[in-house]
């Protein structure tokens, strides 16, 4: 009998989530690993470039705001490094405001999400966004 639930194929991916909140960290972590994804965490947008110097993840989930070196700051150098321009990046924030989500988009982002997370729709929702970003400008 097949599953009721529609339930996200992530085996594959491998997902750097960059959050300066070590409970999120976690949360996402747990959700990301029970539907099978290889999951890298970062406290900083430092620590981030450091797993980038080896690892190519299937997407990058970044929080915007973060001590030293912001999400915004952070996505304009993954960008502008032809190493990593062509990785989905979802941009998370805890403080959203209504007009955030056409904000970040239009800075380049592929997706946003504001937390915190509805963990049942979470890994379905960056499913979609890493699946459109891959069919559009982000060609592997």
């Amino acid at each position: 009998m097949s599953n009721m639930l529609n339930t996200p194929d992530i085996k594959n991916w491998v997902i750097l989530v960059i959050d300066d909140t070590p409970d999120n960290l976690v949360v996402i972590e747990v959700v990301l690993k029970y539907h099978g994804a290889q999951v890298h965490s970062a406290i900083s947008a430092e620590a981030g470039f450091k797993i980038l110097e080896t690892l190519t993840p299937t997407v990058i989930l970044l929080d915007i705001r973060m001590p030293h070196m912001n999400g915004v700051e952070m996505f304009q150098q993954l960008r502008s490094n032809p190493k990593t321009a062509h990785i989905p990046v979802i941009a998370i924030t805890a403080y959203a405001m209504d007009d955030d989500r056409e904000k970040y988009l239009n800075l380049g982002f592929d997706g946003y999400m504001a937390k915190p997370f509805d963990i049942f729709t979470f890994v379905p929702e960056v499913q979609q966004i890493v699946l459109k970003a891959k069919g559009t400008s982000h060609n592997k």
